[in-house]
């Protein structure tokens, strides 16, 4: 006769192969005890069993539903040994935290109503709504700046955002300066359209005008790609006398600029380029790092003599927005939600920071103290290439400088850490183990 332990791990291996997934309801536990050849008493401790390791929910009159498994709730955390157990992910960097779901549900549950829903499942233009413009600029106001709701654009998320941005400001053929390190969707963006990347020289302050200048007298430039604030890789964030320099040089050289502001809302004291040249800025945006990842929005606030030609990029690229993610944000930003969030990443920044100061103590380490990322200049003998396999023997990914690197130049011996994803005591076993990698010898690492 079958025990409810069987019965539950059997379930829970159901859930975890993903044949069951998140939001499935499990039948009435009468059917089920039919189904499974076991007693109805059986069957109830299999149902308790199942909600006890956090696999499942029961929600009074509806039944019982698999919820969404995280480390904390019947998965185990990856084992950091060789061969690797389970991978630890410090490449793609999507913060979230404790309270994220709670407070995100509380907006959603007015648009699951059936009246509402099928208001908000309507299409809708890259223009958005009046009253969702007019949230939205809230939502993107920072350092006293707010930007005019009627220039605000929307797009499915904001890579798409980047990419009609690009398509609107650079031909076929024509040239886009970009500081040398940068964001790596530019190199696929740009691969697509047939445009030229131009490396931009930076310093310790962010990109060098200077730089821009000489590019564009050298060949002309038809715009500049740039990260002002928590730049990615480097998180550097421009001081106040830089952008004022970049944005006069912009308006002296009449090259419009596209200011990726992504990360931007963890230093929302600080006002964007977007403020300084208005004219010549159009700054992008999405809720995926400051939301969740999962209900994506991307915003281009573009200069009034741009928004038709973005707009038809947009809509010629198929990069319109979802109606019902409008609406959410809509919701979240009138409910407080948004500024919750923002409030809580902005701590959890800082705590992961924490983090990986006390481990990456006595290493070149270069971050900001509320940034998601950080940069490290791996020490000799070690290469980029060799430690980032290395990682990947232990279970760990990390990305490696030449994914940042524009055209040929010259990789840097570093690898950048996203600390968003894991759970905090994850990420903390983690980084000890890339740090007793980083002391040891690439020559002590046994490969196959």
């Amino acid at each position: 006769m079958k025990d409810y332990q069987s019965v539950a791990d059997a379930v829970a291996e159901e859930i975890r192969s993903a044949s069951l997934r998140p939001g499935d309801r499990l039948p009435p536990q009468r059917e089920f005890a039919r189904q499974h050849g076991i007693a109805n008493s059986t069957a109830t401790r299999v149902y308790q069993e199942l909600a006890r390791r956090g696999l499942t929910v029961g929600e009074v009159g509806r039944g019982t539903f698999v919820r969404a498994v995280s480390a904390r709730a019947g998965v185990s955390a990856p084992v950091l040994t060789e061969p690797a157990v389970g991978r630890i992910d410090l490449e793609l960097n999507y913060p979230a935290v404790p309270e994220q779901s709670a407070l995100l549900s509380e907006g959603l549950g007015a648009l699951l109503r059936p009246d509402t829903l099928g208001y908000a499942l309507r299409p809708v233009g890259t223009y958005g709504l009046p009253a969702v413009q007019e949230s939205a600029a809230d939502t993107l106001a920072c350092g006293g700046w707010r930007p005019d709701p009627a220039r605000i654009l929307f797009a499915g998320n904001g890579r798409q955002a980047i990419a009609a941005v690009i398509t609107a400001l650079v031909p076929p053929g024509g040239r886009l300066g970009v500081e040398e390190l940068t964001y790596p969707v530019i190199k696929a963006v740009a691969a697509r359209l047939g445009i030229t990347l131009v490396p931009l020289a930076m310093d310790d302050s962010g990109l060098i005008p200077q730089a821009v200048a000489e590019a564009h007298a050298a060949s002309p430039l038809h715009a500049v790609y740039v990260q002002p604030r928590l730049h990615n890789p480097l998180s550097l964030t421009m001081p106040e006398q830089r952008v004022e320099q970049l944005a006069e040089t912009l308006l002296r050289l009449g090259l419009p600029a596209v200011e990726d502001a992504i990360w931007a809302f963890l230093r929302d004291e600080l006002p964007p380029l977007a403020s300084y040249a208005p004219e010549r800025t159009v700054l992008i945006d999405s809720l995926s790092k400051r939301i969740a990842p999962g209900l994506t929005l991307g915003f281009a606030v573009a200069p009034a003599a741009l928004t038709g030609e973005i707009a038809g990029s947009l809509r010629s690229g198929g990069w319109t927005p979802m109606r019902f993610a409008l609406e959410a944000a809509h919701r979240w930003q009138q409910d407080g939600t948004v500024k919750k969030l923002v409030a809580a990443k902005q701590l959890e920044a800082t705590a992961r920071q924490g983090i990986a100061a006390r481990h990456l103590a006595g290493f070149a380490v270069q971050s900001d103290p509320r940034s998601y990322h950080c940069w490290w200049q791996l020490p000799r003998p070690w290469r980029a290439d060799t430690f980032v396999a290395a990682a990947a023997r232990h279970g760990i990914g990390v990305v490696p400088a030449a994914a940042f690197t524009i055209g040929g130049n010259h990789a840097p011996n570093a690898i950048r850490l996203g600390l968003a994803s894991p759970q905090p005591d994850v990420l903390s076993r983690a980084l000890g183990t890339l740090v007793e990698l980083a002391r040891s010898s690439p020559e002590d690492i046994v490969t196959d």
